[in-house]
């Protein structure tokens, strides 16, 4: 979907890859799962936001915003999608 609206799209397959990819890149934006083995999402977003000031992110997981929320992973009020999920 988002390829299609003519953006380009860098597939990371980790925290740790997407911090090395990201150097002389333009970011606009991150979509990123919240919970991940190196380092959770808002932590590689807060990383990434040093490099690239004005990021925006997206966080998904397959676990519910209440949950996720409630563990102190994220933080009410944050944009986040729920896996999995569709374009429709």
């Amino acid at each position: 979907m988002l390829s299609n609206s003519g953006l380009k799209i860098v597939i990371a397959v980790s925290a740790v890859h997407a911090l090395s990819i990201s150097n002389n890149q333009h970011v606009d934006l991150l979509l990123s799962d919240v919970i991940m083995p190196e380092m959770n999402g808002p932590d590689l977003y807060e990383r990434l936001l040093e490099d690239h000031p004005g990021l925006k992110v997206l966080y998904m997981s397959s676990y519910t915003n209440n949950v996720i929320v409630h563990h102190g992973v994220l933080y009410g009020g944050v944009n986040f999608i729920k896996k999995t999920f569709t374009v429709n």
